[in-house]
């Protein structure tokens, strides 16, 4: 029988306690050394529809992230990407709806875009009219509200979206910006995520790749007042529309949503 001294046993434990922090090192050494590869090949390809309306905070994420970023801007005339331009779509707001195909000559191409998007399981993420595109593009009805949401109004987030790591971080209720007047169903075989008073579904996930918000996490006060200059006209009384002060008053969250907005996206697009 073999029998270790104190001081053996000692040495020994000391010795595998080392080799659990160097495994747990090499471990997360690989866990940084594939989301950076992943960040290098990540081509971001986002959609504005308005001059007014671009991704704010996103842009920001991505040049800290060293993520290539390219953009449609459609309203100057620029075309749509190929599908195979990009891992990643970003698809932004905008003030038309998404039956004015006879509006916007680019509407029914964006619709086809995003839908074999979402086929080829590329991850999209729609922010308010995207977020109807994304609805409309799975099969969801898309109308306009009972009431339109505008300013600054609480989100309550359901059981499902604490189940997902890129929304696990996000308290309920959540005070976030809104400018939309159209709603959306759920689309068949989504996840529900988020609703509020005026809007039962402000926000849902198609398996692993799709991501739609009514609401805007991405906005920075620059936006706000790009929307409050091109936009006023909507500002009338009503239940759930802010006044000009009311909405002013609230882009002191912005940085704190701007924060919740890029865990957001490292989580949904990167890890």
């Amino acid at each position: 029988m073999i029998f270790c001294t104190r001081e053996a046993a000692e040495t020994q434990r000391k010795t595998i306690n080392n080799l659990n922090v160097r495994l747990c090192d090499l471990a997360r050494d690989e866990k940084n050394e594939i989301m950076r590869y992943n960040k290098r090949n990540k081509r971001l390809h986002y959609i504005q529809h308005v001059p007014f309306e671009n991704p704010g905070s996103i842009l920001d994420w991505a040049e800290n992230a060293a993520i290539a970023v390219n953009g449609s801007h459609l309203y100057r005339g620029e075309p749509l990407p190929r599908l195979d331009d990009f891992e990643a779509l970003i698809v932004m707001g905008g003030p038309m709806a998404v039956s004015d195909d006879h509006l916007y000559a680019w509407m029914a191409a964006e619709k086809k875009l995003i839908e074999s998007a979402i086929r080829a399981e590329k991850k999209v993420l729609g922010i308010c009219l995207g977020a109807q595109l994304l609805a409309h593009s799975l099969g969801a009805k898309v109308y306009p509200n009972e009431d339109k949401e505008i300013g600054w109004f609480p989100i309550v987030w359901s059981e499902a979206a604490r189940s997902l790591a890129h929304l696990q971080h996000m308290p309920t209720p959540l005070a976030l910006f809104h400018w939309h007047g159209d709603a959306f169903d759920l689309p068949a075989g989504a996840l529900h995520l988020a609703s509020s008073s005026a809007c039962a579904c402000q926000a849902f996930q198609y398996g692993e790749h799709a991501l739609a918000l009514q609401f805007h996490l991405e906005i920075k006060e620059e936006n706000i007042r790009a929307l409050l200059l091109n936009c006023s006209d909507e500002l009338v009384e009503a239940p759930f529309i802010q006044s000009r002060a009311e909405i002013l008053a609230g882009i002191k969250r912005c940085d704190e949503l701007n924060v919740k907005m890029q865990h957001l996206l490292e989580k949904f697009f990167i890890e």
